[in-house]
């Protein structure tokens, strides 16, 4: 299609021109996400909060608040009801237990039942978590995405330099702030799915940052005399449009799973499409732009002595 040929094709594109206002930006972004954070909190679900989730199936269309009503005859905390679906036969009934044990979770889930009655419904999906569960997992949901950033940013410690390192720590602090301070802000629900979401975001993003890290080190092997933020730019542009297609088919898969996945995958689908954007933009803005505040060269050549401490010897 002729509206996409131009990235198929060598991009001439001044990335490094605009480096002091995608600073900006990215900044603002990561300010914005840390006091929505503050502000806000999350809406953490039933992995991480502890309590009752129902799934349950009508043959009729529901009326929410006759629902609630019934519902509202069981002591529980905090009883959320939302429709899921389009038939209007479908909903989930989320509630606050986080006094309760897991005998007394049950003995609510089912008077619940009681009160909704059998005959009426079909109750397709119970999930009960204690509240020391739920801070278990919390604790492991953050432990997880921290050793996963720590293991990301070694890797590419040895595999480049230290340089390439912090630039990808820092690429990847951007995309999971942004992402999670969005979460925050839409009130989506933060569970183990959308823990799941944030690690694959973060896999794809440094994908697209080695690819480009990649290429500034061949270039810079290769162009021993081009200025250092000329270098960039072309390595940025070289991979740019192997950049943008892989991002923008990704982009639409997960597009697809966002407007047709339904209730249950709705904070993981839009993490990742999210993480897609998001972690393109940074693998050029953030990660790749601002290795022009160190001087690469030196480090490379430096590297080089090491290896060939007698140079080239004919």
């Amino acid at each position: 299609m002729r509206i996409f040929s131009w990235v198929t094709k060598d991009t001439n594109i001044n990335f490094m021109g605009a480096r002091k206002l995608t600073y900006a930006l990215s900044a603002l972004m990561v300010v914005l996400s840390i006091v929505c954070i503050a502000v806000k909190g999350f809406n953490y679900g039933i992995d991480f909060s502890g309590g009752i989730l129902m799934e349950v199936s009508s043959n009729t269309p529901v009326n929410l608040e006759e629902i609630r009503k019934k519902v509202n005859q069981v002591d529980l905390d905090d009883v959320n009801l939302q429709t899921v679906g389009d038939t209007g036969t479908e909903f989930i009934i989320r509630a606050q237990a986080k006094e309760l044990n897991e005998k007394e979770q049950m003995a609510a889930v089912n008077k619940i039942k009681q009160v909704l009655g059998s005959e009426n419904y079909e109750f397709r999906r119970v999930e009960l978590v204690g509240p020391q569960v739920g801070d278990e997992l919390k604790k492991a949901g953050v432990i997880a995405s921290v050793i996963a950033i720590l293991a990301i940013s070694l890797y590419i410690w040895f595999r480049f330099e230290w340089q390439f390192a912090l630039g990808a720590l820092i690429g990847l602090v951007h995309d999971i702030l942004t992402t999670v301070g969005l979460l925050s802000l839409f009130g989506m629900d933060f569970s183990l799915t959308t823990v799941a979401a944030i690690l694959t975001l973060a896999g794809y993003s440094v994908n697209d940052t080695v690819v480009t890290y990649d290429r500034i080190r061949e270039n810079l092997r290769k162009y021993r005399k081009m200025p250092q933020e000329e270098l960039l730019n072309k390595s940025i542009n070289d991979i740019f449009s192997r950049t943008i297609l892989t991002g923008l088919t990704t982009f639409l898969a997960a597009s697809a799973l966002l407007a047709f996945g339904g209730d249950t995958l709705r904070s993981f689908s839009f993490t990742i499409v999210w993480g897609v954007v998001v972690g393109t933009y940074s693998s050029i803005y953030v990660s790749a732009v601002m290795l022009n505040l160190f001087d690469l060269r030196a480090t490379q050549e430096a590297k080089e002595q090491v290896i060939n401490p007698f140079g080239n010897v004919d």
